[in-house]
C-alpha cells in the first residue's frame, strides 16, 4: 500500500505520530518493536510503550528479521508501525551481520510490496558531533545511508521537531 517514514531526534514525538498515522489508515493495527529487554531500564521502557499503545495494536517483538515478519503478517493488518530502524540497525551490527545492504534491500522491498501501510520510525543521528570511536562512526554513517534509502522508497516522510510533524514528502 504505502511506505511512510517518520524521523527526528530523540524524544521528538516520532513514535506518537507514527501511531497516529497508523490509526488513520484503519482499525487492524500492528506494532513491530525492535528493542530488546536486556536490562531493567529497557524492560521498564518497553512496558511503558506497551501501555501507551493500548490494546488496539497487536505487538510483535522482532529485533532482526523485519522483512520476514512484514511478509508473513502484513496482509492481516491495515497498518504496521516499525519502531525503530536505527535500533534494528544496531541489533544487526552487534549481531555481526555482514550483509547489511542486502537486509536493507529486503526490508524496503517487503515494505513497498506490503498490502498494509508500513510506518517506519527512525532516529536522525547525523546532526550531532562526530563520534569518538570507530563503531559509533560506522553506526552513524550506516544510519544516515539507511535513512536516505528509506526516504527514497517512502511515499510520505515526516520530520518531527518539538512534537510537531513537518511533512517533507
Amino acid at each position: 500500500m504505502s511506505l511512510i517514514l517518520v524521523g527526528g531526534g530523540s524524544r521528538s514525538g516520532k513514535s506518537r505520530h507514527a501511531l497516529d498515522l497508523a490509526r488513520s489508515r484503519g482499525k487492524r493495527l500492528a506494532f513491530i518493536a525492535t528493542g530488546q529487554a536486556c536490562d531493567d531500564e529497557m524492560r521498564d521502557r518497553i512496558r511503558r510503550h506497551r501501555e501507551e499503545r493500548g490494546q488496539e495494536f497487536t505487538t510483535f517483538e522482532e529485533p532482526i528479521d523485519l522483512p520476514a515478519l512484514i511478509e508473513t503478517e502484513g496482509a492481516r493488518f491495515d497498518a504496521l508501525v516499525v519502531d525503530c530502524l536505527t535500533l534494528w540497525l544496531s541489533n544487526l551490527m552487534l549481531s555481526g551481520a555482514s550483509d547489511l545492504d542486502q537486509r536493507v534491500d529486503s526490508l524496503l522491498s517487503a515494505g513497498t510490496a506490503a498490502s498494509a501501510s508500513i510506518v517506519l520510525v527512525t532516529n536522525e543521528v547525523g546532526c550531532g558531533i562526530v563520534p569518538e570511536n570507530a563503531l559509533a562512526r560506522e553506526f552513524r554513517d550506516r544510519a544516515g545511508i539507511l535513512n536516505q534509502r528509506a526516504g527514497a522508497a517512502a511515499r510520505e516522510i515526516y520530520w518531527m521537531i518539538f512534537g510537531v510533524p513537518l511533512k517533507v514528502k
